[in-house]
């Protein structure tokens, strides 16, 4: 039977490889979203209807608002004890109802005129014979500009944008070259015509509310970005688990299996 494992799977086995196992194995996740992710969702959205011209951007701030609205009410149905921030959403539907008129202008005036060539498109190439695994993930937008390039880009939600640390990061940077290095594999198209880019959707920037920027993934960094990929394939088969307890707090917050009956 063939298994797959995708980008996020991958970097959360990076990041605990028991942490892991609770969540994909045992299928025990006690985080089911909050306010940041429901915006996320919700912008994302948007920006794929405004790129298929399904939508104007009048009519994305009325969408946005209606798919943020509905994504905080599956969190509730989900957890009718959970507790969102009445104030923090307030300002995220301002927010995001402000930076849907800058979607198609930043693509605009990064890529100039386009071809759009495919939104959300499934991957699910087959990487490990071995093992029978297949590379698994979504890419949010693919455009072909005038000079032949390939454009793959990621929209990424934050607040006032990343830092070099974050936009340099390879774990973070390693899920646009291994998108790369499918879609290539897919496509049979040379690794030299494909660019990759984060869009970053900044909900309290003061300027520049979209920022498109390019991530460079040479021969070395895909090499190394599939080793990582075929160890985390080979230890999730040989079912090593190994608990990683620099990562109880990581840069983003305390784990949510921290001192918990899963991980005392």
């Amino acid at each position: 039977m063939t298994s797959h494992i995708s980008y996020s799977e991958l970097k959360e086995w990076h990041t605990c490889a028991w942490k892991h196992k609770l969540v994909y194995l045992n299928k025990i996740k006690q985080f089911i979203g909050n306010e940041h992710t429901s915006f996320g969702t919700a912008l994302h959205s948007v920006c794929e209807s405004l790129v298929l011209n399904k939508i104007t951007p009048e009519e994305g701030k009325t969408l946005f608002l209606e798919e943020f609205l509905n994504e905080l009410q599956t969190l509730k149905n989900k957890d009718p004890s959970l507790e969102l921030n009445k104030e923090l959403i307030l300002g995220m539907k301002e927010q995001g109802q402000n930076l849907v008129q800058y979607v198609l202008p930043a693509l605009k005036s990064c890529f100039g005129t386009f071809e759009l060539i495919s939104v959300e498109e499934k991957l699910y190439e087959l990487h490990d014979k071995e093992h029978e695994y297949n590379f698994k993930g979504f890419i949010d937008l693919v455009v072909q500009t005038k000079d032949g390039n390939y454009h793959i880009i990621d929209w990424k939600t934050c607040s006032w944008g990343w830092d070099t640390r974050r936009k340099t990061d390879k774990i973070t940077t390693y899920q646009l070259t291994l998108y790369k290095y499918f879609w290539a594999k897919k496509h049979k198209v040379e690794d030299r015509l494909i660019q990759t880019h984060f869009a970053l959707m900044k909900r309290t920037a003061s300027k520049k509310h979209i920022e498109i920027f390019k991530v460079s993934s040479g021969k070395r960094k895909t090499e190394n970005a599939i080793k990582l990929l075929n160890k985390a394939i080979y230890n999730i088969n040989k079912k090593s688990f190994i608990k990683n307890k620099l990562s109880c707090h990581g840069r983003y917050g305390m784990c949510e299996f921290y001192k918990t009956e899963h991980c005392p």
